[in-house]
């Protein structure tokens, strides 16, 4: 399925053209076809125990009554019943209803039982209560002993109708004597998606139905697929999951990602995948990719990243929400319900996004760095004069301080001086270029230096939680670029730090794509200057030490606000969503608001520190993903090769000095490559689940492997706890395998996959159903609002993929590389539109709209359809670049110059199961494929 025939395209058996941003309303429709078809018309026994075991489909939902009908609420807790009233966490203790005899079970399994301290080693998928042990079978529907069929409301948003359909329920009697109306989320999920069972309510006649959601002709007229092909694809799809038992998979490249929607997409996508039992099963599932997301041994890495063997904290940032803010493009962008379908009768759906992320920082839902209009540690400083001794009394000022507002947090006044991020490190990353979705705002906020954006501010009159002051040009003092080329983001650099490449250090690599550990290798020394990434920023360790005795000689306490994290008890802080400030509940650190983390600091150590493994791994345990294992004793292992210790003030630590010190220190305290570990982690995943686990690392447990290890031979890492995806005996790696295979639930609110999302932001935005949600119109979105056609232009939805004549997204300024396509990355069009404009193959085009402009080359080609062009990333500035006749002679930029970010507010939510930070796991995505832009011919070329 693609918008162009792509390289992918013409491989492909069969190629389905959608319309751009289309995707999920396609999939809406192939989930009608496989609902009806598969489970109303009959049930194919392995779709029909798939999803009453690894689906939230049995869990019971409260209907909320409006008016004549009801609306679908939040899942019915444990304690609101009689027989649970006083079940350990019950607030995340959640319902079924047992097929035998009708009563009301509590499964294990769910967040609640995950982080149980009383009733420990439930977390499992068994059938089994979690109160009692009692077996039971659940019910996926009420259909046929209901006691009342009550007329439902749902919304589709493609249309904008909503529409009224009768649902089965039970009533239940609560502990404060009422009834309440539940229905099990499969019986909603069959009203959401019309497939009506001879049920009365607005249900489509047919497949032919174009009125009603969400059938092939529903989705006909947003993805202009045929109703044919949805249902003959449904039927492919639904037929091979059948015989095969889920083997059908979904592959998709970053493009979901970067639409407002995306998110939805990939819902829709996963439901097929969901209720034809395809996700865990070798062959089937969802596989996307977005980057080196794996990064495999994960437990080891993110202790030496985070210098969490020294220090109990760190600021780890959600990077969409920082340059969002503090580039400013917060100032240029309209309200989001304008351009975000969304229900209006509540007040979150109507926030801006900017007052969003500020209530999100300060409920500890994101991160937000800088985080005070005063320095942190000036903060303590004026806690202990107060009097504050300890960490809970200096806690308790921090908070009196907020709640007076004589401290403020930094995102809600990010223009003010105090507030500036003055120093940028940018590693491993084109980020004033390829990443930089709204390049020409950070040419002026963050450099101060010439840009192309004519945008308007417009949001001073619609937000609240954010201050508005003037704009300031440039608010960074010192950019330091750590980069082997020089590409836009070294040009714009104050200072270059030239690093060695792939074959010029010792480092380590992997991908979600293969379960093998890469190891880079020098084959030649780094060039002149060049040192490696390790050396660079131990170099920068080292001169900071030098410095610190002439600027803070001592010890010094620090704070860290941090958010409420994924896979650990912060995950059940926040059964509803509140806001301390609004005085809707107090505000308690790690509860109801960010942790408030306290860390000494000893710059002079900071050398002496990044050279050696610190004592933390002697006395905390290591993990990931609420994996957890202590590796004091394999510590105390490398302390004994006298080879690699440092002695710093006396006393012995492992060294990480040289780079394959830091390779192997990486290698020898991870699950993946240390059978010992493995085999210690699945013992204690054993206690926390009840099931018998450990055998998974039996084969692994003498294995060992080192840097030399790699290089010698590719070596296959353990199947670890840490992953879901199981491979022994050779097995490939696929996801959520061993969830399917051994019961051990998701790491989400039911423990189970999730048709059904009961967080109050997601029903507020309308999102805790699976739906489609049109890309916003380039009217509201703000992309063309002072931009004038003057007829010489069209208008065209503007698509970034990655790169067509480059090495993997960027790098494409090599000679060899550019004599692979023109010289610079086109601007490929249709020919119906540039017909229409009068542009041949090879002209000059400019791509613009309010937030920049680029200039480059027109591909005319029949593979383009009309309406959409597409400019691949990433063009640099630094070559080809020639100047704009629409913004005033100036050089023209690249393709993150017509770009900006947009942030979804639902995704900043947390505190709540799956919905809580993780650093690159949890948080909006800054939004670029909804873009449009004029393209014209260019008269004059002038560089």
């Amino acid at each position: 399925m693609s918008r162009d025939f792509s390289m992918v395209a013409k491989h492909a058996d069969q190629w389905i053209p959608c319309h751009a941003g289309s995707d999920g309303a396609f999939w809406m429709g192939v989930t009608h076809v496989i609902l009806k078809e598969y489970h109303a018309d009959r049930q194919v026994p392995y779709f029909m125990e798939y999803v009453k075991r690894y689906t939230d489909c049995p869990f019971l939902v409260e209907l909320e009554k409006e008016g004549d009908h009801y609306k679908p609420g939040r899942m019915l807790r444990a304690n609101r019943i009689s027989k649970y009233k006083d079940i350990e966490n019950g607030d995340w203790q959640l319902l079924n209803i047992d097929a035998a005899n009708g009563r009301l079970v509590c499964p294990k399994g769910t967040i609640g039982s995950r982080w149980a301290k009383e009733k420990t080693g439930n977390w499992n998928l068994k059938y089994e209560d979690f109160l009692d042990n009692s077996a039971y079978d659940p019910e996926l529907t009420l259909l046929n002993q209901s006691d009342d069929v009550y007329q439902v409301e749902f919304v589709e948003y493609g249309l904008k109708k909503t529409a009224l359909r009768g649902i089965p329920v039970k009533m239940v009697e609560t502990i404060d004597g009422n009834k309440v109306p539940v229905a099990t989320i499969y019986d909603l999920a069959m009203g959401q998606y019309g497939v009506g069972r001879g049920l009365k309510g607005e249900y489509p006649a047919s497949y032919d139905d174009d009125k009603q959601a969400y059938t092939p002709a529903w989705q006909e007229i947003f993805t202009g697929v045929g109703r044919e092909t949805v249902i003959k694809f449904a039927h492919e799809w639904a037929g091979t999951a059948e015989i095969t038992k889920g083997k059908c998979m979904v592959i998709v490249g970053a493009a979901i990602n970067h639409w407002f929607h995306g998110n939805l997409m990939y819902r829709a996508a996963i439901m097929a995948q969901l209720f034809t039992g395809c996700n865990g099963v070798n062959g089937g599932g969802m596989n996307h990719y977005v980057g080196q997301e794996k990064l495999a041994p994960v437990d080891s890495w993110s202790t030496i990243m985070a210098a969490k063997d020294w220090v109990p904290g760190n600021r780890l940032q959600q990077a969409p929400i920082w340059h969002y803010i503090n580039s400013d493009q917060w100032r240029y962008d309209s309200n989001q319900m304008d351009y975000n379908s969304v229900p209006k009768d509540n007040k979150y759906s109507q926030m801006h996004s900017a007052d969003w992320t500020v209530m999100s920082v300060r409920n500890g839902w994101m991160p937000f760095y800088p985080q005070y209009n005063k320095s942190n540690l000036d903060v303590v400083k004026d806690a202990e004069a107060s009097g504050a001794k300890t960490d809970d009394e200096i806690r308790k000022y921090i908070v009196e301080k907020l709640k007076s507002k004589d401290l403020r947090h930094s995102v809600a006044d990010p223009d003010d001086e105090i507030n500036f991020p003055r120093n940028w490190f940018i590693w491993r990353g084109n980020a004033l270029m390829s990443s930089a979705k709204g390049h020409e705002y950070m040419l002026d906020h963050y450099l101060g230096t010439h840009n192309n954006k004519i945008a308007d501010e417009v949001a001073g009159r619609l937000v609240s939680e954010i201050i508005w002051r003037e704009a300031p040009k440039g608010k960074m003092d010192l950019v330091v670029d750590i980069n082997f080329r020089m590409d836009t983001s070294a040009l714009y650099s104050d200072i270059v730090l030239p690093t060695a490449s792939w074959y010029e250090k010792a480092d380590l690599n992997s991908t979600d794509l293969h379960s093998f550990i890469h190891p880079l290798s020098a084959a030649v020394a780094p060039v002149w200057e060049s040192r490696s990434d390790w050396q660079i920023f131990q170099a920068l360790a080292k001169k900071v030490s030098e410095l610190a005795p002439a600027h803070l000689p001592k010890p010094v306490k620090d704070v860290i606000n941090a958010p409420l994290s994924h896979d650990s008890p912060d995950e059940i802080t926040q059964p509803r969503m509140q806001d301390w400030a609004k005085g809707e509940c107090e505000p308690v650190p790690g509860k109801t608001m960010h942790k408030l983390v306290f860390v000494e600091r000893d710059y002079t150590q900071i050398y002496n520190k990044f050279i050696s493994l610190g004592p933390n791994i002697k006395s905390a345990t290591l993990g990931a993903h609420g994996v957890s294992f202590m590796a004091d004793d394999v510590y105390a292992e490398m302390l004994e090769d006298k080879r690699h210790v440092q002695k710093v003030n006396g006393v012995e630590y492992p060294s990480v000095k040289e780079d394959v010190e830091a390779v192997n220190a990486v290698l020898t305290l991870s699950t993946l490559t240390n059978g010992k570990l493995n085999d210690r982690a699945y013992k204690n995943m054993e206690k926390k689940t009840g099931l018998v686990l450990a055998d998974l690392g039996e084969g692994s447990k003498d294995v060992r492997i080192d840097y030399k290890d790699l290089q010698s031979q590719p070596r296959r890492y353990n199947t670890s706890p840490l992953w879901s995806g199981l491979m022994n005996n050779g097995r490939a790696y696929c996801a959520y395998t061993y969830n399917v295979d051994r019961l051990v639930p998701w790491r989400t609110l039911t423990g189970r996959q999730h048709t059904y999302l009961d967080h109050d932001g997601y029903i507020a935005f309308g999102e805790h159903f699976t739906t489609y949600k049109p890309s916003p119109t380039p009217q509201v979105y703000g992309d063309i609002r002072k931009t004038v056609n003057d007829g010489k232009a069209v208008m065209l939805n503007v698509l970034t993929p990655h790169g067509k004549w480059h090495i993997h997204s960027t790098y494409g300024d090599t000679l060899r590389m550019l004599t692979l396509s023109r010289g610079i990355e086109p601007c490929w069009m249709s020919e119906e539109d540039a017909a229409a404009i009068g542009v041949k193959d090879n002209d000059w085009v400019e791509v613009y709209n309010d937030h920049g402009v680029y200039c480059t080359r027109a591909c005319v080609s029949a593979r383009i359809p009309r309406g959409v062009c597409i400019v691949y990333h990433s063009p640099e500035r630094t070559y080809t670049v020639p100047k704009s006749q629409v913004r005033g002679n100036r050089r023209a930029g690249g393709h993150n110059s017509f770009t900006r970010v947009h942030l979804k507010p639902n995704l900043m939510t947390g505190g709540y199961a799956q919905f809580s930070f993780h650093f690159n796991y949890w948080g909006p995505v800054g939004a670029n494929r909804d873009t449009h832009a004029l393209v014209r011919r260019m008269d004059k070329v002038e560089f």
